[in-house]
């Protein structure tokens, strides 16, 4: 069901059927547009967008389609009906090459493969085609329309007859105009003329007297005659004879042809109901390609997931400005039924309704939809919208009568499968009855588990949103800096409705808005205001968020690296070992080889004791330097596998995880620890300095203080300031220290290389510049900043009182002070932090 009758007029549906008759190419197509209109059967729109989507892509892939001659000729055929009536020349020319057009269409479908396009060929199942008919019509008519002269043996004769008298009559009218130049009767270069029919001769009207036939016309002036030779009257009448002759005969032959087809006549109707459907599903996907549509995930429950959806009318007008149109992201689903969207004027919510309704309206209508690929679209048996003024004097309603009278509808025939569109909710009336009543029209809709979008400004709906289980609050986010609508939704938070802002913005006295202030109350004001101030800490906290997850993110790819290194390390370790093994064994081959030949020369030199010495001691330092070789490689090899082990341990640690030889050697060899205690210092302790997050070991301790070591630092601190840490703890917060510091240190560098020690908020409202201000001291303060200037001019001294009363507040500035006077004095506030 569809509610109200004009639901398409104010979804601007009409807009799109006019859209898509421009895209058909008959009236066959069109006549389908009009009656093109909303379904709730799945199976149905599922069949429709399908084949929408199949000539989408024969649009894009497919340049051989025919569209020759989508002509309309239901009307001729339903005229054939009736006994004794006949197709005009005209009318079967039509016939002709819309049949051709049809033929051609059932042969490009018949020549792809199965499956290819399978919902468009399903539609070809119930056309026929008979060769009969179009042999009989290429009998009769040539490939110009024109009737040939066999398609009967009386018209070829007739013809044949006409055009020897013709020519006959032209020979002889040529001599008679030759001879009434020669006689000066007729000017040298007049040529025949034909007046009703008749071959006549132009003749000045002085000499009409002199040649002998009847006058059939004169010229405007009267100067000119057209006679009709006497001599050829009777030929020029026996050729018309012959004219009506083959009229007769040419309405034998359609007669002859309209009695052979009248039994197909139905076949025919659903021949053209096919060449409907195809110029319809045609107009469909162009408008489809025109607009970006695809066809979405469809689900048969009443499922909204729209991912990047885009209103296609005013996608099509922002397109012809060279502008782009904000897409809209929305889920509707089980828990979040309802979406109460607030926000300023102006700020697209009524866009938003607008767009939710026309395209779910669009798709149940069988055309595809502006959306991502990945979005999610169900199937609703109700469309109801309350949108627009529907006052009506005749009817004796205003504008909140006509909204309740919608509302009324809603109440009675809403269910779990009806999606509504309610815009400017509860307006129209006195503004806190008006509430009232939508809230519990709200509280009603939300327990018939209704779905749906609600846009509205009232404070008391935002508050139920947040309360109630189905519905959800929803802002159309506002740039509060430059003052104009982003066109976002922002589904989780109400929207606030910048009714003061906009109204600075366009120039309306201050104490108007400081009387309204007065009238409606501080809290009021103040709840508007937190809403914007939400929305900013939100909009600051997923910005560090998304920071925090790209480094994380490199993290993980620096672990990732170092254990692949560590894998191939342990590779090039084992082979490193083997290859040393090798060498040991070649090494231990040589030393038996050099025992061999010191034996054997010892026994050949009979023991000399002098030769005995020298080859002993060639023996001893080769056997050292084959030692101190080894010795030197087998270093080389543990340093290598230490440095790895280090960098797998540290790597273990930043992950959270222990090595197993650390836990089997903390669980196998238990050692005695000294007791820890916190409260004496001793010599070669780490500690840390009050809260900082530096550890320093100590070098000396005297009576009321210590000598700490802080790196490459020595400092003297008391020992009231000191707090001692244990090897374990120490250990874990240089650990963690080491890892982040460099980041830390590197950002922080950078942020203050760009940092301004000077900022201008000369000209700005005050909730602006203190806006500035507190986010250029919270950076400063980040920054380990200790000054920086606030421009903010002299003038009236309101706007400097309103910073200083700030700043005062802040416990990290330690004074706020005018700047020098030929620096700029009073009009400079310069900030000293702590």
């Amino acid at each position: 069901m569809i509610y109200p009758d004009n639901f398409e007029t104010k979804i601007r549906f009409d807009k799109v059927r006019e859209l898509l008759k421009k895209q058909c190419l008959s009236a066959l197509g069109r006549d389908l547009v009009d009656e093109l209109k909303f379904s709730e059967s799945f199976k149905r729109v599922s069949r429709r967008v399908n084949e929408t989507n199949e000539f989408k892509t024969i649009c894009l892939e497919e340049e051989n389609f025919p569209l020759g001659h989508f002509i309309d000729v239901r009307s001729s055929l339903e005229k054939i009906r009736i006994e004794g009536t006949y197709l005009e020349l005209e009318e079967l020319f039509n016939l002709k090459r819309s049949l051709e057009s049809i033929s051609a269409i059932l042969r490009f479908f018949k020549n792809k493969e199965e499956g290819s396009y399978p919902h468009l060929m399903k539609l070809t199942g119930n056309v026929k085609m008979y060769p009969y008919i179009f042999e009989r019509i290429n009998a009769i008519l040539t490939k110009h329309g024109r009737m040939k002269d066999n398609a009967s043996p009386e018209l070829l004769q007739i013809r044949s007859s006409l055009t020897q008298k013709q020519a006959t009559i032209s020979r002889r009218m040529q001599a008679l105009l030759r001879a009434a130049q020669k006689d000066g009767w007729v000017d040298q270069d007049v040529s025949l003329s034909v007046r009703d029919g008749r071959t006549v001769i132009p003749v000045a009207s002085a000499y009409k007297r002199k040649i002998k036939g009847i006058v059939h016309d004169e010229s405007a002036t009267g100067k000119t005659s057209y006679i009709e030779p006497a001599e050829i009257v009777e030929t020029n009448n026996e050729i018309r004879e012959l004219e009506y002759a083959e009229r007769r005969e040419m309405i034998k032959v359609l007669r002859e042809f309209t009695e052979q087809v009248r039994p197909y006549i139905d076949d025919l109707f659903l021949a053209y109901a096919f060449l409907a459907q195809i110029d319809f599903i045609r107009a469909k996907a162009k408008f489809a390609l025109q607009v970006n549509g695809l066809l979405p995930q469809m689900r048969e429950t009443p499922t909204v997931l729209w991912e990047n959806a885009v209103h296609p009318l005013l996608y099509l007008t922002l397109q012809a400005e060279g502008r782009k149109v904000v897409p809209l992201n929305i889920e509707i689903n089980d828990k979040q039924r309802i979406v109460l969207i607030s926000g300023p004027n102006a700020g697209g919510k009524s866009v938003c309704l607008q767009t939710m309704g026309l395209l779910q309206y669009m798709f149940q209508c069988g055309l595809l939809v502006p959306m991502g690929e990945k979005s999610k679209m169900g199937i609703f048996d109700n469309i109801f919208i309350d949108i627009g003024d529907e006052q009506s004097m005749e009817n004796d309603l205003s504008t909140y009568s006509s909204h309740l009278m919608n509302m009324k509808h809603f109440l009675k025939y809403s269910n779990a499968e009806t999606l509504i569109m309610i815009d400017e909710f509860g307006t129209g009336t006195e503004p806190a009855l008006g509430g009232a009543i939508a809230e519990s029209i709200l509280d009603k809709l939300n327990r018939k588990q209704v779905r749906g979008v609600i846009t509205t400004h009232y404070t008391g709906l935002k508050h139920y949103a947040s309360e109630a289980e189905g519905v959800e609050n929803g802002a159309m986010l506002y740039d509060s800096h430059k003052m104009q609508p982003l066109f976002q939704l922002h589904v989780g938070k109400p929207g606030s409705s910048f009714a003061f802002e906009i109204a600075r913005k366009i120039g309306l006295p201050e104490e108007i808005l400081k009387s309204a202030t007065d009238k409606i109350g501080g809290d009021h004001i103040n709840f508007d205001k937190h809403l914007r101030d939400i929305v900013r800490d939100k909009r600051y906290w997923e910005t560090k968020r998304e920071k925090i997850r790209v480094n994380e993110k490199k993290l993980a790819q620096l672990v990732e690296s170092y254990e692949h290194d560590l894998k191939e390390t342990s590779s090039l370790r084992k082979e490193i070992i083997s290859k040393a093994q090798e060498e040991a064994r070649q090494l231990l081959n040589q030393a038996n080889k050099s025992i061999e030949k010191t034996i054997r020369e010892i026994k050949e030199s009979k023991a000399e004791k002098e030769k005995t010495r020298l080859v002993r001691k060639a023996f001893e330092e080769q056997k050292e330097a084959l030692t101190q070789s080894d010795l030197q490689e087998e270093e080389r090899i543990n340093k290598k596998i230490q440095k790895l082990k280090d960098r797998e341990n540290k790597a273990k640690k930043f992950r959270g995880e222990t090595s197993p030889q650390e836990s089997r050697s903390e669980k196998v060899v238990p050692q005695k620890k000294k007791q820890f205690d916190p409260s004496v210092i001793e010599k070669g302790d780490s500690v840390k300095l009050d809260s900082q997050r530096t550890i320093g070991e100590v070098i000396e301790v005297n009576d009321k203080t210590a000598v700490v070591a802080f790196g490459s630092l020595l400092t003297s601190v008391s020992l009231n300031r000191l707090t001692k840490l244990s090897k374990t703890q120490a250990k874990k917060e240089n650990t963690t220290y080491n890892q982040t510091s460099a980041l830390v240190q590197e950002r922080i560098s950078k942020r203050k290389l760009s940092f301004r020690r000077d900022i201008d908020v000369r000209g700005m409202r005050a909730e602006e510049a203190l806006q500035i201000v507190m986010d250029h001291l919270d950076e400063a303060i980040m920054l380990d900043i200790s000054e920086f200037r606030i421009l903010h001019g002299t003038g009236h001294g309101i706007l400097r009182k309103l910073i200083r009363d700030y700043l005062k507040t802040v416990q990290l500035v330690r004074s706020c002070t005018d700047e020098k006077i030929q620096m700029g004095g009073s009009g400079i506030t310069v900030v000293h932090l702590e």
